[in-house]
């Protein structure tokens, strides 16, 4: 029961056990209307000051409730719609082209007060409406053999994932020749706009051609902006592409116009939801189902006696159709999406949980990102190529190319601990020596010691720094701030590797053997 039902005598016991304070659930139970009510007529009457002082008797009630609630409603003929008083205005939205769902809205914003008419009632006066006008006359479109080809995507329900098994939602992917109505239609799990570009491709290998021009409505794998007053419709880079290497034409349906496509959302779409889906079998995957549906498009779809032609569309598709469309190009096209992404300070843009390397000189500007099946492209704000990559195998993977880096950065990420030790044989045995014995040692990780020690070179010539290490293993003392304070001070070539040894004088006895003879003898001693 709404608030305009509450005939003056219903709310006239309302107010009194308001008054009396019982709780909303027990007026609901006792007079059999909604807490929304009951709290719609409770605000009304603390602000009319009704639940305190003398009730007033019906009559004062009666014009209280129409001076504030606006008129009697309760009171009004049973046959008289709510929204009857709006007609006028109603009938004017209608003919803006307005549906019922949103002039209803707009009532509500335009009469706050008054309007508080159900959507049901409103959507009553729309169709009485309607059946008081003349019925709206139409032009069926006709178009010549390999024109025009009408494309929809629908939802179907669910089918199996054919790798895990799990039931996922699916749409159905149909193409329509507008001249035949032969058809191509696919099964898929999602919209994307790289779903939609294979989908195009594989409707193009079907037929063995294209058709000149392609009419949609605007899905967001399409079409950003639809068509306006003021301008025109703006279109996915990807998919313009795809219309200029295969050379069709985009025409996108104005906005709230599915009438502009009717081929395939009756015949395509609306025909296959009807004929094909329900001979699905239970617990059918996306493979299977497609495979069914291929043969089934070449069979019952295309065999069968159209309501409009009154053709077989497969006949007319082969006798007729399949010469008048454009030829396929000798390469497919490699559907591609493309983005703007923010080039971070670490000289990477983040596509698809993925990173991508671009020259360090453009950091912090937004690229557009290219992202076809087999690689990435990186241009700038200008469509400047700046860099091509491998698309990454895996979310996380790093793709950098040394030569988009700052020249240090560069050098710091080709020095690892697996590198570093052939970057040190190329400067010498004894640098070699040094970085080996540093990564091997333990329990400390020598590794930035060893880079800073490689960078020596780069500051005193890898020469002296083989110097240095060489004098450095010679007196057992190799820390980094030793070569590096003997390198500034030039020591390296000054003080030897070792400290000369004297020569050495022969050896004599201090006795002669005679002398020793008679000792051993006993005949002589020693002094």
């Amino acid at each position: 029961m709404t608030i305009w039902r509450l005939t003056t005598m219903d709310l006239h016991e309302l107010l009194r056990r308001l008054r009396a304070g019982e709780s909303r659930n027990a007026i609901v139970r006792a007079m059999h209307v909604s807490p929304h009510t009951i709290a719609k007529y409770h605000r009304w009457a603390t602000e009319q000051g009704l639940l305190s002082g003398p009730l007033p008797d019906l009559a004062t009630l009666d014009a209280l409730r129409a001076q504030t609630l606006g008129a009697n409603r309760a009171q009004r003929h049973p046959n008289e719609s709510s929204v009857e008083p709006y007609r006028a205005e109603v009938t004017t939205l209608l003919d803006q082209g307005k549906n019922a769902m949103t002039i209803w809205r707009l009532l509500r914003g335009r009469h706050p007060q008054e309007f508080t008419a159900s959507s049901s009632a409103l959507y009553r006066l729309v169709h009485a409406i309607q059946r008081e006008q003349p019925p709206r006359v139409t032009l069926r479109i006709e178009t010549a053999p390999g024109e025009v080809a009408q494309v929809d995507f629908g939802f179907i329900g669910y089918l199996r994932d054919d790798q895990t098994g799990e039931l996922r939602k699916a749409w159905l992917f149909t193409l329509v020749l507008a001249w035949s109505r032969h058809q191509y239609a696919e099964i898929v799990f999602d919209q994307k706009l790289t779903t939609w570009l294979l989908c195009h491709q594989h409707a193009f290998e079907f037929f063995g051609g294209v058709p000149q021009r392609i009419v949609l409505d605007n899905l967001k794998a399409a079409i950003i902006k639809a068509y306006t007053r003021e301008e025109d419709p703006t279109v996915q880079q990807a998919y313009r592409e795809c219309a200029e290497h295969y050379g069709f034409l985009i025409d996108p349906c104005l906005p709230r116009k599915p009438q502009h496509k009717g081929k395939v959302e009756r015949g395509g779409v609306g025909y296959l939801k009807q004929a094909f889906v329900p001979l699905l079998p239970e617990g059918a995957t996306r493979n299977e189902a497609n495979r069914q549906l291929r043969s089934w498009l070449l069979t019952e779809a295309g065999l069968r006696v159209h309501g409009t032609t009154r053709e077989l569309p497969l006949r007319r598709f082969e006798t007729t159709e399949r010469a008048a469309l454009l030829p396929l190009p000798t390469t497919a096209y490699d559907p591609a999406e493309w983005k703007q992404c923010v080039l971070h300070r670490d000289s990477h843009v983040t596509f698809e949980r993925s990173y991508y390397s671009a020259p360090a000189r453009y950091v912090g500007q937004t690229l557009w990102v290219r992202a076809g099946l087999r690689d990435i492209r990186l241009f700038a704000s200008d469509f400047t190529l700046l860099a091509t990559h491998p698309r990454a195998a895996q979310p996380g993977q790093r793709l950098t190319q040394p030569d988009h880096l700052p020249p240090h950065l560069a050098e710091a990420l080709q020095l690892t601990r697996t590198t570093c030790p052939a970057y040190a044989a190329a400067i010498g045995p004894a640098t070699h020596q040094v970085v080996v014995e540093l990564l091997a040692s333990k329990p400390l990780d020598r590794f930035r010691t060893v880079v800073r020690i490689l960078h020596l070179a780069d500051r005193f010539t890898p020469s002296r720094l083989e110097a240095a290490c060489a004098l450095g293993l010679a007196h057992g003392d190799v820390q980094l701030g030793t070569l590096r304070r003997m390198l500034e001070a030039g020591l390296e070539a000054a003080i030897p590797l070792a400290l000369p040894t004297p020569p050495l004088e022969p050896l004599v006895f201090a006795r002669s053997p005679e002398e020793l003879a008679a000792a051993i003898a006993g005949g002589a001693t020693w002094n």
